[in-house]
């Protein structure tokens, strides 16, 4: 209680410093009023509020970590299991996966994608043809869960990145998860007569889900400060955006302190919402 206690007034005062030296050293002229209108702004056609350039950062953000952690899940779940597969062959790929992945700077990555994703993988898959010749509302769906076409390449590539990435890290969560449970539930299932593919989706894997999801559920918060190093290949998050807005406006510390408090208001979200699933784990599992 008491280092607690020591350690909040040492934040505070380094808060009531740092406020000092913007105010009386540096003498910077802030202006908040200007920033709500950079986070809606009203559509005289519309005749309503709209989002407006750091809110449709945000959307970005959110939408590149969901569709990022889904396929990153999927990478993940195959990569884990052949992490713990009886083929060395399978083996050996999941460990070269994830020691490649996990031991090159993410910022490499996003312009390996970025510039293979968008000139090579992108075209062959005719994706590019394919979104030209959607319209009406099939386009306004597309552009609502993804983007719009003109930002297509960049959000695919900068997706596959993360997910590349991240689907790393999940692999070892999967691969942890299954072996956690106790070699003898191995054992039993065998004795059963089960193979081994039986043994994990009957036996094994129903018991180590509520393992791997409380750490499964922290990586998609990991994905969504991750998200922001995107920014360097012009996909406009929440980052990207607060850099545009900066440069026009000049307004350094009222534009990232509500881009801090933006991130923070996600992550803390679902911070909230991992702790009620391992609250509701640990019942169950009790």
């Amino acid at each position: 209680m008491r280092m607690d206690v020591i350690i909040g007034m040492l934040m505070a005062s380094f808060a009531v410093y740092l406020a000092f030296r913007v105010n009386f050293r540096i003498r910077y002229d802030w202006n908040w009023e200007a920033i709500p209108q950079y986070l809606f702004r009203y559509d005289a056609t519309a005749r309503r509020w709209i989002p407006n350039i750091l809110i449709q950062g945000l959307f970005t953000t959110l939408k590149l970590s969901l569709w990022a952690t889904l396929f990153a899940t999927l990478i993940g779940g195959i990569m884990g299991l052949f992490r713990v597969s009886g083929s060395f062959f399978k083996r050996m790929a999941g460990a070269t996966y994830v020691q490649s992945i996990r031991n090159l700077p993410p910022l490499v990555l996003i312009f390996i994608f970025y510039y293979f994703a968008s000139d090579q993988i992108l075209p062959a898959l005719g994706i590019p043809n394919l979104i030209n010749d959607t319209e009406g509302n099939s386009l306004r769906i597309f552009s609502f869960f993804f983007a719009p076409p003109s930002l297509l390449a960049p959000f695919l590539s900068g997706m596959i990145a993360l997910a590349v990435f991240e689907g790393s890290y999940i692999t070892e969560i999967v691969r942890a998860g299954i072996q956690s449970i106790d070699h003898g539930q191995w054992e039993a299932s065998c004795a059963l007569g089960l193979n081994r593919w039986q043994q994990l989706r009957h036996v094994i894997f129903p018991q180590a889900v509520s393992r791997i999801l409380p750490p499964l559920a922290g990586q998609f918060i990991s994905t969504i400060k991750d998200s922001a190093i995107v920014s360097v290949v012009s996909i406009q998050e929440l980052t990207f955006q607060g850099l545009e807005l900066m440069a026009a406006t000049y307004m350094t510390f009222e534009i990232w302190i509500t881009i801090t408090g933006m991130y923070l208001m996600m992550t803390l979200s679902c911070s909230l919402a991992l702790s009620k699933i391992e609250r509701r784990i640990s019942i169950h599992t009790a």
